[in-house]
């Protein structure tokens, strides 16, 4: 998973005649609590992959499961931190789409529309780039988890929503639709349900059917 600063790669000595151990580099903690969250995203990659549990993410860093208590106080505070990563790589991404620009009357269903076009493309062109944690947006990956994780994620969809329904209201608006307000919350509904929809199919299909597959086309059918 890129978007993780990984820990800095050892340089290598060059070989002598003495040469002598060179002891291990322990990382620092910032560094350890990344790349601890990099190997569960990087397990969570694996297509039909089983609920992963801290023994084996311990087995996949070789290091003790204590080890990993010493930066997290749970698994679940571990997904947690994922979800964070998900929220702040994604919203504000979001944030800038939709106060880029205040559409007009005038423009309003122009500059809408192509702004909950580009708010529903950042979401799944983020989880095409990073499967592992495509699975935890669509929530196939904590069916087995603490039912707070996926109630996070819930408030993640209902944030671009709410992102989704600023854009559409002036093109309802500039319609003439009698209802406006529930135009755009309908239609907002209807995108993100698409893009659950993809996520899903990326995950369950071992990620071989991207989410951003025909997106163009498929937007100016919902749109």
């Amino acid at each position: 998973m890129s978007e993780f600063e990984s820990p800095p790669e050892a340089v290598e000595a060059a070989p002598s005649a003495e040469a002598t151990p060179v002891p291990r580099k322990r990382p620092k903690p910032g560094e350890r609590r990344a790349q601890i969250l990099q190997t569960l995203a990087a397990m969570l990659e694996q297509p039909g992959a089983e609920r992963i549990t801290t023994a084996a993410l311990a087995a996949r860093l070789s290091v003790s499961e204590a080890a990993l208590y010493r930066h997290f106080a749970s698994k679940a505070q571990m997904y947690e931190a994922l979800i964070d990563f998900i929220e702040q790589s994604v919203l504000t991404l979001v944030q800038q789409v939709v106060g880029r620009e205040l559409p007009t009357p005038e423009q309003g269903a122009d500059v809408g529309t192509r702004q909950a076009a580009r708010v529903v493309a950042l979401v799944l062109q983020f989880g095409e780039r990073n499967p592992g944690l495509a699975r935890l947006m669509a929530g196939d990956a904590l069916v087995l988890e603490h039912e707070r994780l996926q109630e996070r994620m819930n408030r993640f969809f209902d944030g671009i929503e709410l992102a989704l329904r600023q854009c559409l209201r002036p093109a309802a608006d500039a319609a003439g639709s009698a209802t406006p307000t529930v135009d755009a919350q309908v239609a907002a509904s209807v995108l993100v349900a698409f893009a659950l929809g993809r996520l899903q199919r990326y995950a369950r299909t071992g990620f071989r059917r991207l989410p951003t597959e025909h997106l163009d086309a498929s937007l100016a059918m919902l749109l």
